[in-house]
């Protein structure tokens, strides 16, 4: 005889479950793009280059810009990238509301000796796409064949580990292969940038360089015709310009121990080196700090918190607690190797007004800022970030009694070109 289930207990049920499919096929938030939207890139670079000022981290220009003001020399659009030694602003500015916003203005603090403006002017010519491929007019002929090969190593430690290194030849590599060793990680979102319509700082009517001693932590603004009034933000000492990235490095018995300052604002840090086989120049290496393999190319750049986050818990990062991690023995010929740090510190995106809780809200902001901050440097593997061999490094490739017996003389061998490397293994 089957069995007759309650009524009441069949309501109860249906009492339960209907809320669920009610929120279940609830529709999304109406979500509408912010009427206007400022990117700020901030960046510190040491390393080799322009020497540091007392130890600011800045250029020697960039010195004499704290002293009158931020007016000692010229600053251009982009430097964030570069490399070049100093502290570096980006900053673009768009409205839906005046697609054709040629100028506007940027309120900063008192702190960035910057105060009280920057002078914001968009470009008059849009930048031209790349070539696409196949295009006759930029690539003549049939391109060489590939031809040299790529080795990758991974992990901090004095030894190379078992099942290293993971190498590919170009003569003989299929497709796959490749991803063997140029697989990496990148979650590098959109930030400053050149358009028709956007104003940015620095430009040529304001090119004032970022003094040496400059805070740019504090309330800032933006003004212009489109922009909505009261586009005013904080900027929290976390987001500040970060303090520049301090490498030394001493001899391990063949192996490179590296050390660093602590960051304070640091999120997580990554290292990585380039340089060529001993006796090969047509065989590149790679070497980076992660637990797992990863080329690092896309590594040395912003990323967003998130990825940051999670490549922490993969160990492809390391803890922000991490002050030291050694190259090993063995990798690299006497040419040495590219050596290139970062020190991440944490993306802020702020939107006005904030994203209501309620998702039957429609969110409607006004305006948003996304300000992305990072620390990097650059130096010689055994090298101090100065160019200059460590003691110990030159002392371990000397014979014994010889160090001792003549005055130490700083040496500056030229820097592998990455481009050139990979110029002559691609045949180019």
């Amino acid at each position: 005889m089957p069995r007759t289930i309650p009524l009441r207990a069949v309501a109860l049920t249906a009492a339960l479950v209907a809320p669920s499919i009610a929120f279940a096929q609830a529709p999304a938030q109406k979500v509408s793009p912010p009427v206007s939207q400022a990117w700020i890139d901030l960046a510190t670079f040491g390393g080799m280059g322009m020497p540091a000022l007392g130890g600011g981290g800045a250029n020697p220009m960039a010195a004499l810009g704290g002293l009158f003001g931020g007016g000692g020399g010229k600053n251009e659009f982009g430097r964030t990238h570069t490399g070049m030694t100093g502290r570096w602003m980006d900053v673009t500015l768009m409205t839906r509301a005046n697609p054709n916003l040629a100028d506007a203005t940027m309120a900063v603090p008192a702190g960035s000796q910057l105060a009280p403006t920057l002078k914001l002017v968009a470009p008059r010519t849009q930048k031209s796409p790349p070539p696409e491929p196949g295009d006759e007019s930029v690539i003549e002929g049939e391109p060489e064949k590939p031809r040299g090969k790529v080795s990758l190593y991974w992990g901090c430690g004095e030894t190379v580990r078992a099942g290293q290194p993971r190498t590919i030849d170009f003569a003989r590599a299929q497709p796959a292969d490749l991803m063997q060793v140029f697989q990496g990680r990148r979650a590098t979102q959109r930030g400053t940038h050149l358009a028709v319509g956007r104003p940015v700082w620095p430009n040529e009517q304001d090119s004032r360089l970022v003094p040496a001693r400059a805070t740019l932590a504090g309330e800032h603004g933006f003004t212009g015709a489109g922009v909505p009034e009261g586009f005013r933000f904080t900027l929290p000492p976390a987001q500040d310009l970060m303090p520049p990235l301090e490498l030394t490095q001493t001899d391990a018995g063949g192996a490179t121990k590296l050390r660093w300052n602590a960051i304070p604002a640091a999120r997580a840090y990554f290292v990585a080196a380039m340089g060529s086989k001993a006796g090969d120049d047509e065989h590149m290496v790679l070497w980076t700090s992660s637990e797992l393999p990863d080329s690092g190319f896309g590594l040395l750049d912003y990323q967003t918190n998130a990825a940051v986050d999670r490549w922490l818990r993969d160990k492809v990062l390391l803890a922000p607690t991490v002050t030291e991690c050694t190259v090993p023995r063995g990798i690299f010929g006497s040419d040495g190797a590219m050596l290139r740090a970062i020190a991440y510190g944490s993306e802020l995106n702020l939107a006005h007004p904030p994203r209501p809780s309620d998702p039957r809200v429609a969110w409607e902001p006004q305006w948003a800022v996304k300000v992305r901050v990072k620390s990097m440097t650059t130096a010689m593997l055994g090298m101090d970030g100065g160019g200059v061999p460590s003691r110990d490094s030159q002392a371990s490739r000397e014979p014994a009694g010889t160090a001792s017996e003549r005055p130490a003389q700083p040496q500056q061998p030229a820097m592998p070109n990455p481009v050139d490397v990979l110029r002559g293994i691609l045949g180019r």
